[in-house]
């Protein structure tokens, strides 16, 4: 590693030659391995682009100059080359983030790592410069993965209308974003990738008519002025040039003195520019290479030799949804799946191979994937569009006014669900039950098990006349939480021990034995209380009301932001209904989390059994005499 230790920012570059150039390249792959092995992380898309990022970093000024990832998962490479090579706790608490980070670095311009944006980021900064007047350039790295993303081809018509505003969007194409990237802008890039035929004649003639005397120069500037029309001819890559955008490429992605060179002519250009890098995800590293899968997209902790997981963490949530599925489509013919570019993330990758008529991979178009659905509602199909939590945000408009408005029977199954820790601020599914609860006729499922994730999969499917949504969380599924009583549609976890309990118990999901340890440590304290969980959270149960006024307190306690989740809505429930309990509500705070583990980001929260069991164990104490507590009553002479 002597080149890498001696790169402490991106101008330690400059004095590098081509071949020690090389050598760095192979300094960081070896390291990536080596690092991302022990922490886990996004392993195949960096090893993809190291001299991709070598080079951008020796034609650009960071961070004068802005160079924008999209998605960020692919910047690991741009973190060891900006000055932060500790990768001892990659996504742990106190370490670096996976994905660019504006606290950890000037280099790091926009963190948010969901894809498609960077495009619009660019646009916007670009037109910054331009009423500012500085000279700064602005660099936008965006995957093949996400150009199948509409919000990217948004900005792109807004890029090319302004010819003479200097901006270089570089395509990182490694025909992937997860899995292979599919859909129409895939085969024209693949058609791009595999078309050398316009570069090759050019060269050979130029080298011809240079030769030759009087004639041949301008012969030469003749054809190359007409290279659009021979382009469209030999190598059919117009979609770009008819946008108004200048297109430099395809090239070599691993050869960096191709990338300077054609990154310094898109530097000059002063306008919009489109520079097609070919890369290849997981270079350099065998096992990544033969996961057909996705490259070795992310890992958890690996043998850096092998590739294999060091240890497993046996049956988790994403699976048993995916075994599910299956059976459901080997029951219903009617049964479709839909995914968003995450084939195998979401557990779709067996109902594939045993119905690969019946699924559809969108890319990474959420927007485009709910309306489809509605589409497929509509022609008498029943759609399930697996996706991860936070990147339902992104189609809450098509939710509303094309599934819920038309009673489409579409049923959203959210996988990640609730904190999910390491990916950080952006990646948890906090904000689903929240923006979800306004929609008029969706229904939202929130299993507490493997056995409910099952059951209530199959209860959602079987809705045909509104959308229905199952949420779930990330990671190893617990042992089944039985049910020991039912409330209307809802089950009761645990029966209290006392004629008049003091604490209703709402547990939400996956955080049912959290609840349960709540009320084995409210009862050490002599507070009686039951423990139900709705299954259904949307709607509240109509038997919710009159089991609450039952008690003298109703605690919440979600996995899901405090604003607008759960406990809100039960809250109006009880209003609507009459019955005047007190309710505190536990749930996420209306903030941003930082990465770290889901334990630890819980208990910075306080989303823990003690902390709540504590605070419920005061209110209790604060009740007035007619409510007061047996546990805390005065002793009487």
């Amino acid at each position: 590693m002597d080149l890498l230790t001696r790169i402490k920012g991106p101008r330690d570059l400059d004095r590098l030659s081509l071949g020690e150039l090389d050598q760095l390249a192979e300094e960081i792959r070896t390291f990536l391995v080596d690092a991302v092995s022990k922490t886990g992380g996004h392993l195949g898309p960096n090893l993809g682009v190291v001299e991709l990022t070598i080079a951008l970093h020796r034609v650009f000024e960071s961070p004068k100059d802005k160079v924008l990832w999209d998605t960020g998962h692919q910047a690991y490479v741009h973190k060891l080359l900006t000055g932060r090579q500790d990768f001892s706790r990659l996504k742990s608490k106190g370490g670096l983030s996976g994905y660019p980070s504006r606290a950890e670095s000037d280099h790091d311009i926009i963190e948010n790592s969901h894809a498609s944006g960077v495009l619009g980021w660019a646009d916007g900064l670009a037109k910054a410069n331009e009423v500012l007047k500085k000279d700064d350039h602005v660099v936008a790295v965006i995957g093949d993965g996400a150009l199948t993303g509409g919000m990217a081809w948004e900005a792109l018509n807004n890029i090319a209308a302004a010819k003479d505003r200097p901006l270089v969007i570089v395509v990182n194409d490694n025909e992937r974003s997860y899995a292979p990237t599919i859909g129409g802008l895939a085969n024209h890039l693949a058609t791009l990738r595999t078309t050398d035929g316009y570069e090759r004649f050019l060269a050979r003639g130029k080298d011809f008519l240079e030769r030759t005397p009087v004639v041949g120069r301008p012969l030469y500037d003749t054809l190359h002025g007409a290279k659009k029309g021979l382009k469209d001819f030999i190598a059919p890559q117009g979609m770009f040039e008819d946008l108004g955008l200048k297109y430099v490429g395809p090239i070599d992605g691993h050869d960096v003195e191709a990338l300077e060179s054609a990154l310094q002519r898109a530097k000059r250009f002063g306008g919009p520019v489109i520079v097609h890098c070919l890369t290849q995800k997981g270079r350099g590293y065998t096992p990544a290479l033969e996961d057909e899968a996705d490259r070795f997209h992310a890992v958890g902790k690996i043998h850096p030799d092998t590739g294999l997981p060091i240890s497993t963490s046996g049956l988790d949530w994403t699976s048993v949804f995916g075994e599910e599925m299956v059976k459901l489509g080997q029951e219903r013919e009617d049964i479709v799946a839909i995914t968003a570019a995450m084939l195998q993330p979401v557990g779709l990758g067996r109902f594939e191979e045993a119905f690969p008529d019946r699924i559809y991979d969108v890319g990474i178009a959420e927007q485009h994937g709910a309306v489809s659905a509605a589409g497929l509602a509509t022609g008498g199909l029943h759609p399930v569009f697996a996706v991860y939590a936070t990147f339902l945000n992104r189609a809450f408009d098509q939710v509303l006014m094309d599934v819920a408005l038309h009673k489409c029977g579409v049923t959203f199954v959210l996988d990640r669900a609730g904190i999910t820790g390491t990916d950080g601020a952006s990646h948890n599914g906090m904000w689903d039950m929240s923006i979800l609860q306004c929609v008029p006729t969706l229904r939202i499922a929130a299993p507490r098990d493997a056995d409910q994730v099952r059951a209530q999969l199959r209860e959602a499917v079987a809705v045909d006349d509104a959308p229905t949504v199952v949420r779930f969380s990330k990671g190893a599924v617990g042992p089944a939480v039985k049910a020991v009583g039912k409330a209307g549609g809802m089950d009761i976890l645990r029966e209290p021990k006392a004629d008049r309990p003091d604490v209703l118990i709402v547990s939400v999901g996956a955080l049912a034995p959290m609840c349960l340890e709540i009320a084995d440590l409210l009862d050490a304290q002599g507070i009686s209380s039951t423990v139900v969980d709705p299954r259904w959270v949307k709607p509240v149960d109509e038997a919710l009301a009159p089991l609450a006024e039952h008690h003298r307190v109703v605690v919440t306690v979600e996995d899901n932001s405090r604003a607008g989740g759960v406990g809100s809505a039960v809250a109006q429930a009880l209003r609507d209904a009459g019955v005047d309990v007190p309710l505190r509500d536990f749930g996420i705070p209306p903030v941003f989390l930082d990465h770290a583990s889901r334990g630890e980001v819980m208990a910075e929260i306080g989303l823990t059994a003690p902390d709540i069991a504590r605070q419920v164990t005061g209110l209790v104490a604060k009740l007035d005499g007619r409510f007061e507590s047996r546990a805390v009553q005065p002793a009487r002479d």
